[in-house]
């Protein structure tokens, strides 16, 4: 019995000390005093409006969460999403079926994640400096196509839009989505082998290279995979709202970035979960809820967001250095 009770206390202490629990709390707190501050918090439409927005993005951070463990980065992700967008809705006005047209612009994405991968393992580059031209880039590509205007895809037909309209019973199917992509990744994170080795390259390139990982070929994967998730992300969002806007996504890369980080990815690699990083998407998306629920004004609600995303950094900077 003693044992029973030594090991069930042993087991919520490392629970407690687990960050992943620390933010279910905090976000328990969040809808707590939500419930109290606004009538409409608790809405359905509410629920359902702020779980559409933190799918999609979320989709996109699991991405991230991945290549900030190999210890890369990535600021092109809400100008590769466009991108997608763009690039499908085009060629759909071209005549080109919508799926073998979405099929095209996430094999793009795909591509542009792979160039970005041979800049970094081959050339030697740093991620920063490379995503931050190919985020220029990508946005430029995305101003130049569609002259700077929305594009009206009016015409896609229902069951394209179904990936991003319709619903499963009530739920969604961008959460239905979501949650695939999550639960796959994260197993492949906890489970495989290869994904395994991400770990070993984020925390220690050289000792990972010793030891006979190709730690080249992990960054270049990890690379590809994010800028491949900003596409299919940026086809669900073409199928939600029926247009390509070659103006969206701007700011995202902070947003995903945070999340990733306020879940636990260090910037330093070699740390990290899907989970952590989902529930800093939902935190952070809950914020943006209440914020807009309370009448906030858009420039404090920046202020607020850079403000959450800089206490993040700044708790992983000590957190490493602890760890150091």
């Amino acid at each position: 019995m003693d044992r029973t009770g030594s090991g069930a206390a042993g087991t919520i202490r490392r629970l407690l000390r687990m960050r992943e629990t620390g933010l279910i709390l905090i976000i328990l707190v969040l809808f707590i005093a939500m419930s109290f501050a606004s009538p409409y918090f608790l809405t359905w439409n509410n629920m359902r409006a702020m779980a559409m927005a933190f799918a999609v993005e979320g989709i996109v951070v699991v991405g991230m969460t991945i290549l900030l463990i190999s210890g890369g980065i990535d600021l092109s992700v809400g100008s590769v999403t466009a991108l997608a967008m763009v690039i499908a809705g085009l060629l759909f006005l071209n005549g080109v079926d919508p799926w073998i047209a979405s099929a095209m612009a996430i094999a793009a994405c795909t591509a542009i994640g792979a160039g970005m991968g041979f800049f970094v393992t081959r050339v030697g580059l740093h991620h920063f400096i490379v995503s931050l031209a190919v985020m220029v880039i990508a946005r430029g590509l995305c101003l130049l196509g569609t002259g700077g205007r929305p594009i009206g895809l009016y015409t896609l037909p229902p069951e394209f839009k179904f990936i991003g309209q319709g619903s499963i019973g009530v739920i969604p199917v961008v959460i239905v989505i979501f949650v695939v992509v999550v639960l796959v990744f994260d197993f492949l994170l906890r489970r495989t082998t290869m994904f395994r080795k991400v770990f070993y390259t984020g925390s220690n390139e050289k000792a990972a290279a010793y030891s006979g990982i190709r730690t080249k070929k992990v960054v270049f994967l990890t690379t590809t995979l994010c800028s491949g998730l900003c596409g299919v992300a940026g086809i669900i969002y073409m199928a939600r709202f029926g247009s390509a806007q070659p103006t969206f996504g701007i700011g995202m890369e902070l947003n995903v970035i945070a999340a990733a980080v306020i879940g636990g990815a260090s910037l330093s690699g070699g740390t990290g979960t899907i989970l952590g990083a989902i529930l800093g998407t939902i935190l952070l998306s809950v914020v943006s809820s209440s914020l807009a629920l309370l009448d906030v004004s858009v420039y404090w609600q920046d202020i607020i967001r850079g403000s959450i995303l800089l206490s993040a950094v700044t708790i992983d900077h000590y957190i490493n250095k602890r760890r150091g």
